[in-house]
């Protein structure tokens, strides 16, 4: 007896996915191209009014040109799309509606492409990717010591071979055009069907999340008998579904950045082959976005389980079994008494009850005990007066302070006198300078300028004044060169008499 029957239920099964009704319905064209203009790799969801919008102007340019297009409005066909498993809603932190592809719409889209492609996959690079795949896991799975030992002997002999080759000067052959594109034909076949992995996981803990919160709201299974079906769930999710091992093994990648560096500057060279002209800018772009694509695939599947690790620590913290046995007391006994009542009412009797209890009148509610605690008094502070540094004079205090003007004004008519009596220009800079080094601080410089603005004496140039800080330390400074003459400093000798003097 034949095997048809049974093939013709597994095809039937086939036949029933999202995938293969999708391009099985009449207006499949038309919903993958409206999939493949909407949705990129960089632009993975979309906004829902965006996308209805988008759909009817797709709709309106078709019937412009008189192709057959839906009768539905975009809304209409985005929520038919949706419910047959080809677009997924969701909500954004922001609290806006997007529209994303699923992992159905995502395969139709590769099976598309690839039967849309004109160069073929079976090409020297496929076969070789074949060839050492299935020698490293072959290498793998002989438990045979001797042999693993001899297939190593045998590519390091290989690789030293050709190093030393290479070292004494060999001719390095250049790989062609043609070899080039049929590497990049394969790559890209192995890169897109990353989305569609990554989404499939996705879809998978999505579909427990949902699992999990109906069992939760159920109140049929205990929480520990949750919690037990979801670790196990997640362990079978990454360990047995080939979506779940191709997760993991990306994540192992996505932890070792040497590992990514060393795949992001490969894909650079790559594309300096002068091969790589042929391809658009956005082939370039997204064969260089391949390190991008697994670290937005990764991240999509660590927020569903962020999600899901959410919903159970809410549930678990949130959820009162105490309260919960109270509520199903209560309602024991309203049914009880409720029994009890139903023996003697009649068919049409009715019972008045308050659907939410009265409030209490009371004019004042103490929302707090006494606590005497709370009326003790501080702790007494304690005595640290010992460590206390020594109080500074008060001739330390005026060396932090302000100019001493009338000191500095009795200095500089004896510095001036001076000068005019061995014939010198009576500058106030000069002055200054043969000053006691107490009335020489930078800020002195500050007092000497108030007192000249009194006085309107000429300039001519700069000159430079020494100072000295409280610390010792000198500074100099260059200030406008002041020249007193016989009549400022009487005038500034007049000012130290007061005004019974003028």
């Amino acid at each position: 007896m034949s095997d048809i029957a049974g093939e013709l239920a597994r095809v039937r099964e086939a036949f029933d996915k999202p995938t293969l009704r999708l391009l099985d319905r009449k207006w499949a064209p038309f919903v993958l191209a409206v999939f493949k203009s909407s949705f990129s790799r960089e632009h993975r969801s979309v906004s829902c009014e965006a996308l209805h919008t988008q759909v009817d102007a797709y709709l309106a340019d078709l019937r412009s040109i008189g192709l057959d297009a839906p009768e539905k409005t975009g809304r209409a066909l985005c929520v038919q799309w949706m419910n047959d498993l080809w677009l997924y809603r969701e909500i954004s932190d922001a609290g806006e509606e997007h529209y994303s592809l699923t992992s159905h719409a995502l395969e139709a889209l590769l099976l598309v492409d690839g039967l849309a492609r004109d160069r073929a996959l079976i090409s020297e690079s496929r076969l070789t990717t074949i060839v050492d795949t299935v020698r490293h896991r072959a290498t793998e799975a002989n438990p045979d010591r001797e042999e693993r030992v001899r297939r190593l002997d045998q590519q390091i002999h290989e690789l030293s071979s050709e190093r030393d080759r290479l070292s004494d000067g060999g001719d390095i052959e250049p790989a062609s055009n043609e070899q080039m594109h049929e590497g990049y034909a394969n790559l890209i076949n192995l890169i897109q069907q990353l989305p569609s992995d990554f989404k499939r996981v996705e879809e998978s803990v999505a579909a427990m999340h949902r699992q999990i919160v109906n069992d939760f709201r159920g109140e049929e299974r205990p929480i520990s008998e949750v919690l037990d079906d979801y670790l196990a769930k997640t362990d079978a999710l990454m360990s047995s579904t080939a979506e779940g091992r191709a997760f993991e093994g990306a994540f192992t990648l996505l932890r070792n950045d040497a590992l990514l560096q060393g795949l992001k500057a490969d894909l650079e060279t790559i594309l300096l082959h002068p091969f790589a002209l042929e391809l658009s800018r956005t082939e370039r772009r997204s064969f260089m976005s391949t390190v991008t694509l697994i670290r937005k695939g990764i991240d999509d599947v660590l927020t569903q389980r962020k999600g899901l690790t959410t919903t159970l620590r809410e549930h678990i913290v949130n959820h009162d079994v105490v309260k919960d046995r109270e509520l199903e007391r209560v309602l024991r006994d309203v049914n009880r008494e409720l029994a009890t009542w139903m023996q003697t009412a009649g068919p049409r009797s009715t019972v008045t009850a308050e659907l939410m209890p009265g409030t209490l009148d009371v004019e004042h509610l103490h929302e707090r005990f006494y606590d005497p605690v709370a009326h003790r008094a501080p702790p007494a502070l304690a005595d640290v007066s010992g460590a206390a540094p020594a109080a500074p004079s008060l001739d330390a205090l005026r060396q932090q302070g302000g100019p001493l003007l009338q000191e500095l004004r009795d200095a500089l008519v004896a510095a001036i006198g001076v000068k005019y009596g061995t014939g010198e220009a009576a500058s106030i800079g000069s002055a200054f300078n043969g000053l006691d080094a107490s009335l020489r601080r930078p800020v002195e410089i500050l007092g000497l300028l108030q007192l000249a603005a009194q006085l309107s004496p000429g300039t001519a140039g700069l000159e430079r004044f020494e100072t000295v800080r409280p610390d010792g330390s000198v500074r100099f400074f260059e200030v406008p060169r002041l020249i007193l003459t016989d009549d400022d400093t009487a005038a500034l000798a007049a000012q130290n008499l007061g005004s019974e003097n003028d």
